[in-house]
């Protein structure tokens, strides 16, 4: 029986200095105190001792490190429990300064080095390799999971995901042949993550990806006797989606409403006449080593040119005389076309949109759907001055992550927090939290297999518009609300059944089904969820879901889902040889873990 000295608790009140706590005992304040007891308890079987001292000290609790995974969800693409323990003994705002410190790695060359490698296995294999195709969108995939399965830089790689689908390129494009291309562009993106919003609009004005993508590579200027006209794709996403949105914005994020109560256009069809023209001249920055002797000159095809240096200006091509914007502003003449793309670009980053703008779109991606006005206001405001600079990623990020509707327990059951978790993030979350039995040793993945039941993968997705809108209401109460649920427009009965599939093939009882997918290259890539860790704790359910908890649902698993695998996994049991109960018990309850709506739905 556990007791304390009442007589050395007096004393302590006596001789401790003058430190007030608003908490309890038992919360970690148990300097000076002895703690004795009959005996220390341990379970037959079990590595962990319950030792006396920790009925006070704080160890019991586990508020720190479900606070932690939690923060972590919102952060990065998946910590497994001992990186959460790690960061649950500092300050959150300490961890992300740490994490702005890693430097960027190089997806592009990776790419590259990448597709060489495969090249060879596949000849290894009984290949041509003069048949094998690339560096393409399979080659950028396998370089994005060898990055993101072992890397440290997981805030930047987070924040680059999230700028992946604001500003969107994708390989479901004409661009599934340039591999490379797709890296650099998210280089570009992860090099930015932690820069300034305005150099970030710039570099993504001028990749040659971005200008393929959206048209304005090889836009020449426009001719009256031939009928040629700037090409406006790119003017008119630069400002929907990229900067400024369609209507004009208070600071907090509602709209501004004009004398009769309707929405007030940021800009008109004349306006994205007016921007084209300032994305005209735009072409080949380098040009790849050809045998045809081909040189960097507007025209030339973009097969040729180098992905990874930005498009460079051919004034002779470029729209000549003033340009006027939106607001009354006027880009003057007699300047050069690079010029005219910098004010343009600054001219964005000025308007009063585009802090609410931003800071909605990133608060979605990382917290919340439907964030407050406040909230908004709050991550605004960050953006717009940060010790007198504009656009500060840094103080962005921060503000999103550190804001308290991010992380005050207050908020976590408000009926308006939350976010369905996208698919592919799920997958992330699989593969990064939990172990894989990994015989080759690399992490080379397509993750074709999923994406064809979801379909959701890096740079995959079907338009500009990301995989869904921002602003999406599913019918139903969310509609009647007026609130927003952009990932329920990839969610139907079709790819949600499918994602149930996809977690059946990973825990399936018999055996295992990898996890990643490679394609022609003749090695054994039958990468697997090994659930050697988690058996351990399986031999107490209560356990078992505990441990699962705080990987998945961050304390927030319910009663009801609690108690529906605790009954489905309780009766696995018996001591038959050959059977790993188990295994069967960790499979069974991370699947109804996975698919259960409080996995899916992060609060």
């Amino acid at each position: 029986m556990k007791w304390v000295s009442i007589f050395y608790l007096l004393l302590l009140t006596l001789n401790l200095p003058a430190q007030h706590y608003t908490d309890y005992l038992g919360a970690g304040h148990s300097n000076g105190i002895s703690v004795s007891s009959s005996s220390n308890y341990s379970r037959p079987l079990w590595n962990e001792t319950a030792l006396a001292e920790n009925t006070i000290n704080g160890k019991g609790l586990d508020g720190r490190l479900l606070e932690t995974s939690r923060f972590l969800a919102q952060a990065t693409l998946g910590a497994d429990l001992n990186y959460i323990k790690n960061v649950a003994k500092q300050p959150f705002e300490m961890w992300i300064d740490e994490q702005f410190q890693i430097p960027a790695g190089n997806m592009g060359e990776l790419t590259n080095s990448i597709y060489i490698d495969a090249r060879e296995m596949f000849a290894a294999n009984g290949g041509d390799p003069l048949d094998y195709f690339g560096p393409s969108a399979e080659h950028f995939l396998y370089a994005w999971w060898q990055t993101n399965m072992n890397n440290e830089d997981l805030l930047r790689q987070r924040i680059a995901l999230a700028l992946s689908e604001i500003f969107v390129i994708s390989w479901n494009s004409g661009l599934n042949d340039y591999g490379d291309g797709l890296g650099y562009y998210y280089d570009m993106l992860s090099r930015n993550a932690f820069g300034n919003f305005k150099t970030l609009l710039n570099d993504v004005a001028r990749h040659p990806m971005m200008g393929s993508y959206l048209s304005h590579y090889n836009n020449p200027k426009g001719d009256s006797i031939t009928n040629v006209h700037p090409d406006e794709n790119f003017a008119r996403e630069i400002m929907q989606l990229f900067s400024i949105g369609l209507y004009e914005l208070n600071q907090d994020g509602s709209y501004k409403l004009n004398a009769q109560g309707g929405q007030i256009p940021t800009y008109d069809n004349d306006d994205i006449k007016e921007l084209a023209n300032v994305f005209t001249g735009l072409g080949p920055g380098a040009v790849i080593k050809n045998p045809y002797g081909v040189v960097p000159d507007f025209g030339v095809s973009f097969w040729f040119a180098d992905k990874k240096t930005p498009m460079a200006m051919y004034d002779a091509w470029h729209e000549p005389g003033e340009k006027h914007l939106m607001n009354g502003y006027t880009i003057p003449a007699g300047q050069s076309g690079i010029r005219d793309i910098e004010d343009a670009v600054n001219h964005l980053f000025n308007h009063n949109n585009t802090g609410p703008f931003f800071a909605r779109r990133l608060i979605q991606q990382l917290v919340k759907s439907n964030p407050s006005p406040e909230y908004i206001g709050r991550v605004t405001a960050a953006f717009n001055n940060s010790n007198g600079e504009r656009g500060n990623m840094k103080a962005v990020i921060k503000a999103v992550l550190l804001d308290e509707e991010a992380r005050s327990c207050s908020w976590v059951q408000h009926p308006h927090q939350g976010k369905l978790r996208e698919p592919m993030l799920r997958y992330f979350n699989v593969t990064r939290q939990l172990d894989i039995y990994n015989p080759s040793g690399l992490d080379w993945n397509t993750g074709y297999a999923f994406y064809l039941q979801t379909g959701q993968a890096p740079l995959g997705s079907p338009s500009v518009f990301n995989f869904f809108l921002p602003g999406f209401q599913p019918n139903g109460s969310i509609l009647d609300m007026s609130l927003f649920a952009p990932e329920f427009q990839i969610h139907n009965s079709a790819s949600g059944i499918a994602y149930f599939n996809e977690v059946d093939l990973w825990t399936y009882p018999q055996f295992g089904y990898p996890v990643y997918n490679t394609w022609n290259l003749g090695i054994d890539q039958d990468a697997t969820l090994d659930f050697t860790t988690l058996k351990y704790f399986a031999r107490d359910s209560e356990v078992l879901i505990n441990q699962l908890d705080k990987l998945f649902t961050h304390g927030l698993l319910s009663n009801e889902t609690r108690q529906v695998i605790r009954q489905a996994i309780d009766p696995i049991a018996g001591t038959e040889p050959g059977i790993d109960y188990e295994l069967y018990r960790v499979k069974m309850a991370l699947y109804l873990l996975l698919v259960s709506p409080d996995y899916a739905i992060f609060k």
